[in-house]
């Protein structure tokens, strides 16, 4: 027997055949925990609290948000990949918490390929660079310049070492051939009251951070990730147009669970994400957001285990040839 979604979510998906069809039927027994692994505030925070307000009426129970930060994230994934594999407990991270945290700690004690069960990516979602208003920047060749003239005298937050916000800026600056100070935080939500107050010079993060900071007039942005500009930003320029083609970082968001969760279990979950996914209130979260959906083929279980790898592979060589590092 098949486990149907209300009629709105019912979908005929590539990875939501379910085996053992008993213990599909009895998932989920009590709520849902989202770990989080960073601070309230930040894109990660968005996203899985979107996510799980769609996920909840699917799946008959409450899902709650639990943001677990510190370490760039490791701290969050190794608590979720040590909690109770019976499905009740999931983690919404990124590229950065699930691959190239791995890559720059390697000695963490935390694999993402041994210790999570893919479940499914939701969204790509490009970056904004965006300078402090208290400060005088106001364009991309500006901070370039405010850095060549004050190297590590100048900064950008990060949300913590081997996250995409300190990826980022990273890999930017090798791009410039420049250098400049990273100051981590406990997620972007701080680092970006930081930025607000004038502290640190610039962050670099996800368009659900910063489209609001940038129309709040908490941040200045200066240029998106995308290859043009977005219709959510249209006074923003794309890197290519800023003067950096190089600078192409699209980040991918995507649910996990402890790596011996029951694969008819996980079939329920990405069933239940993907029903969330046709949730009109949520499509115009996402498209408010400048969210791209990926095809339903290439979200699923299978697909996220391949990017998680992938991923490890590219920025292996990457920070390798840059010489991006922790710190």
């Amino acid at each position: 027997m098949r486990i149907r979604l209300p009629r709105r979510a019912a979908l005929s998906l590539p990875f939501a055949t379910l085996a053992a069809p008993g213990l599909a039927q009895s998932f989920p027994q009590r709520n849902i925990t989202i770990i989080v692994p960073s601070a309230p505030g930040g894109t990660l925070d968005a996203l899985a609290r979107y996510f799980g307000q769609a996920m909840a009426p699917l799946l008959g129970r409450s899902v709650v948000v639990e943001n677990v930060g510190g370490a760039g994230g490791l701290i969050g994934m190794q608590r979720a990949a040590r909690a109770e594999a019976d499905g009740h407990t999931l983690v919404f991270g990124n590229m950065g918490v699930m691959a190239v945290a791995h890559v720059l700690n390697p000695n963490a004690g935390f694999d993402p390929r041994r210790e999570l069960a893919p479940i499914s990516m939701v969204a790509d979602v490009p970056m904004v660079l965006a300078a402090s208003p208290r400060g005088q920047i106001r364009d991309l060749q500006g901070l370039l310049d405010h850095i060549r003239r004050n190297g590590d005298k100048a900064t950008f937050g990060t949300a913590g070492s081997g996250t995409t916000s300190h990826l980022a800026p990273g890999y930017l600056l090798h791009l410039a051939g420049l250098k400049a100070t990273l100051v981590s935080y406990r997620g972007a939500g701080p680092a970006m009251t930081d930025l607000a107050a004038g502290t640190v010079d610039a962050v670099i993060d996800q368009t659900v951070t910063m489209i609001p900071a940038h129309r709040g007039g908490t941040a200045v942005a200066l240029a998106v990730s995308a290859p043009q500009r977005i219709s959510q930003l249209p006074d923003v320029p794309s890197f290519a147009e800023a003067g950096l083609p190089g600078f192409d970082l699209v980040i991918w968001n995507a649910f996990a669970a402890p790596a011996a969760t029951p694969a008819p279990v996980i079939a329920r979950l990405a069933e239940a994400i993907e029903g969330a996914q046709q949730d009109p209130v949520l499509q115009g979260r996402l498209r408010d957001l400048a969210s791209t959906a990926l095809a339903p083929a290439a979200r699923g279980p299978e697909a996220l285990r391949q990017r998680i790898a992938a991923d490890i592979a590219k920025w292996t060589e990457i920070i390798g040839a840059s010489g991006l590092n922790r710190e």
